[in-house]
């Protein structure tokens, strides 16, 4: 392992000579919109991308995930990099990448443009360092994993994977530092109010559905959430109605609950069909309590060989790492008992200036998140991170 950390120099040097590449990549697959279910035009431009560099094997799953393999000089076993492929916008007029002289700046370029970017750099990277992997390394843009669809691309291609995975890193655009070793449990959820179909409409003084979920929220935010384990209701989304003067009719507010304790999941879960029940008996409106998907906790120790290295890697780098369990795609792995971390790719930029679409990153971080990368990978296949 010392003789990996003493090239991690020599990576980031290589890395930043790429540069135009990756910013390349990146303006390729940024402006090819992605909403969920709609990932084609991004996929097709990947596969480009990973065609160009030599990699093998490119296709689309039964999921519309695409995915290519750099064969191992051995193959005896196989590590995953993942990302998503789609992302949080789908207006089109939105796509467009600004590339400045320190900063870049783009719609969701932290998720996940950026990673699909440096994975589409990266067999570059290892060809002209030289480097070739002994173990089989599968390069994958997951379809299908925000909202609903609930991580469904890379849960499927793990299920369905034509080689058995030893090892996994998600990728993520920022945080450069961050090092996600462990899941919190979660669930996802929508409730919803809606009027009944005999609701009077022309009452003076109906509230229609945004009042009770006004209340709704109220009682939700009273639940006692508990400091340990860890837990947390994340609101997210609050949609209803359609114009000013017209009653809504039916209001939906998504939002998502973690904790490290499965227990405590699904004792938030009877706690919300309660305070359901009690809104709904006392506004004359139904409320449904949809949990559309649950997630368990788990993970790795932080003692765990994989996470010491990936440690001395950025520290190597000078990167400052961030260790926090996640909600990220690495739940797909941890419920395969599969060892995986989750690491960023660049550092953002702070702009007040800019809408919540747009995410500035640093352009020079972008050479330490590619040796970064790098540096785990061959940590990885020389057996460093195996646990005793």
């Amino acid at each position: 392992m010392e003789q990996i950390l003493q090239h991690i120099p020599e990576f980031k040097t290589a890395a930043d000579a790429m540069r135009e590449v990756v910013l390349a990549n990146l303006v390729l697959i940024a402006e090819a919109p992605a909403p969920t279910g709609r990932e084609e035009r991004r996929i097709r431009v990947l596969l480009e991308r990973f065609n160009e560099a030599g990699v093998q094997q490119c296709s689309i799953d039964d999921r519309g995930s695409g995915f290519g393999v750099l064969p191992g000089t051995e193959g005896t076993r196989t590590i995953l990099i993942a990302t998503n492929a789609d992302s949080l916008g789908d207006r089109p007029e939105d796509a467009h990448v600004e590339i400045g002289t320190t900063d870049v700046v783009g719609p969701f370029l932290g998720d996940n443009s950026l990673a699909l970017a440096a994975m589409a750099s990266l067999p570059l990277l290892l060809d002209r360092l030289g480097i070739k992997l002994r173990s089989n390394l599968v390069l994958m843009g997951a379809a299908r994993m925000f909202g609903r669809c609930n991580l469904e691309g890379l849960s499927y291609f793990l299920g369905n994977a034509p080689l058995p995975i030893k090892y996994g890193v998600c990728l993520k655009g920022v945080q450069l530092g961050r090092l996600n070793y462990s899941c919190l449990g979660m669930m996802l959820v929508d409730a919803v109010t809606r009027v009944p179909d005999d609701y009077k409409w022309a009452q003076f003084g109906t509230t229609g559905s945004i009042v009770p979920m006004n209340d709704l929220i109220n009682r939700i935010n009273k639940i006692a959430l508990p400091r340990r384990p860890m837990t947390s209701i994340i609101f997210g989304m609050l949609k209803g109605g359609f114009t000013y003067g017209h009653i809504a009719r039916q209001t939906v507010l998504s939002f998502e609950v973690r904790s490290e304790s499965a227990e405590m999941l699904g004792q938030i879960a009877q706690q919300l069909e309660d305070i359901g029940e009690d809104v709904a008996a006392n506004s004359g409106v139904s409320v449904h309590m949809d949990v559309f998907a649950r997630r368990q906790p788990g993970g790795m120790d932080i003692s765990h060989p994989l996470v010491r290295q990936a440690k001395a890697v950025q520290g190597t780098l000078g990167i400052q790492s961030i260790l926090y369990p996640t909600t990220s795609a690495m739940a797909c792995f941890v419920e395969r008992k599969i060892p995986a971390l989750t690491i960023g790719c660049a550092t953002p930029v702070v702009r007040t200036d800019l809408d919540e679409l747009q995410q500035p990153v640093v352009i020079a971080s972008l050479a330490d998140g590619l040796a970064q990368l790098a540096g785990i990978l061959l940590a990885i296949d020389g057996g460093h991170c195996d646990a005793q």
